[in-house]
């Protein structure tokens, strides 16, 4: 069972970048697709960006051109780049893995955008 663990959320003013990580371990890290999600209180979780096995990057509308997911199979890490950030990107941040029947979740790490 894969675990991941988040790190790299703080308190930003608008404009400026973080850039969050998520250590994985288990046997299916490389196999796996990485996502990252995020959620704000009385709202459902939304997907902001995953990464596949092979490379391939997605990301929702609203972040693109401004946050970069990566990966490092070797370390078993997922990578978040978040630059040119606004109080709407405010929200917990979630690391997910998804293989096969596997849908692991991180226990999310808080980013807060204000002046």
């Amino acid at each position: 069972q894969a675990q991941l663990v988040e790190s790299g959320g703080g308190l930003v003013q608008p404009g400026g970048s973080l850039r969050l990580s998520c250590a994985a371990s288990g046997s299916t890290f490389s196999y796996s697709t990485m996502g990252w999600y995020r959620q704000t209180p009385g709202k459902q979780r939304e997907f902001v960006a995953h990464i596949t096995s092979t490379g391939a990057a997605y990301y929702t509308d609203s972040v693109k051109g401004r946050f970069t997911i990566s990966r490092d199979s070797a370390k078993k890490m997922v990578y978040l780049q978040m630059n040119s950030l606004k109080p709407e990107d405010t929200a917990v941040y979630y690391c997910n893995l998804k293989y096969s029947t596997l849908n692991n979740w991180g226990q999310g790490t808080q980013v807060t955008v204000t002046s």
